[in-house]
């Protein structure tokens, strides 16, 4: 069977389940309370999503820059799964972080991350459920991050950071289906690009009797990737309380991100 009608198939099934669970008032099985308390989830895994058995491997370090004290996170573009056009980009900006660029992050300009990048480790995560929605919050200003629950996508989704997420309990977890993100979010730590066309599904799950929140994450974006390719993140409850973090605030300590700052006061 081809991709596309392999992904009319999905997206017909979706369609399916989805009317299922908006007709119901709840599930079943009681829902998880993914409450990570005064501390939030801190992620526990290192700055790049891991592969997993069986699937395509996601972006990992180029083994000709190894990552250390004094240098970035550089993409192995020797990955196959990488259409042409992505290693042309990411060439581009490892050819400029090696004559001494800044290697971007999105948090190094207070932009948001997008979604899966939003997982990987910087802030605690916090995650505020309700009846009708889940909010993923991390410490530091612009990644407030909406799950709508048991509704179908949109009929026509305008591109945002964030896309459009929606979710539903299946028993123990929590399954949440992304769309619509723009093409301004990086999908990893190497700054692998993306297309509107990127699809994203994450399963979270309470770990280790409470203590530990996993999400398996499939990321599909056809004029990106070759093939959809999974991956894994993991937290656990953090040792300081979740605070206010103000990024433009806190952003200034060891580069100039041209972060926008006031030459003389304005009152």
């Amino acid at each position: 069977m081809s991709r596309l009608a392999l992904s009319k198939l999905g997206l017909m099934s979706a369609a399916v389940s989805f009317a299922a669970i908006a007709g119901a008032d709840a599930q079943s099985a009681p829902v998880p309370n993914f409450d990570g308390g005064v501390t939030g989830w801190v992620h526990v895994l290192n700055a790049t999503f891991p592969p997993v058995p069986g699937s395509p491997s996601p972006v990992v370090q180029d083994p000709g820059h190894p990552f250390g004290a004094g240098s970035w996170r550089i993409g192995d573009l020797s990955n196959p799964n990488l259409k042409p056009w992505v290693k042309d980009v990411m060439k581009k900006d490892n050819d400029e972080i090696d004559r001494g660029k800044i290697a971007f992050q999105a948090r190094s300009s207070c932009l948001p991350s997008g979604i899966p990048n939003m997982f990987l480790p910087g802030n605690p995560l916090l995650v505020v459920q309700s009846p009708k929605e889940v909010l993923m919050i991390k410490q530091g200003g612009q990644e407030v991050r909406h799950i709508y629950l048991n509704m179908p996508h949109s009929a026509v989704v305008k591109p945002s950071w964030y896309g459009e997420s929606v979710g539903h309990y299946e028993g123990d977890t929590l399954v949440v289906d992304t769309i619509g993100q723009n093409a301004k979010t990086v999908v990893d730590a190497f700054r692998t690009p993306h297309t509107e066309k990127m699809h994203v599904i994450e399963r979270w799950r309470l770990t280790d009797g409470g203590k530990g929140l996993e999400a398996q994450i499939t990321v599909d974006d056809p004029d990106t990737f070759n093939q959809p390719w999974s991956t894994y993140v993991r937290h656990v409850r953090g040792q300081e309380p979740y605070y206010e973090d103000i990024c433009a605030e806190n952003n200034l300590n060891l580069f100039d991100y041209h972060m926008p700052t006031a030459q003389k006061p304005d009152f």
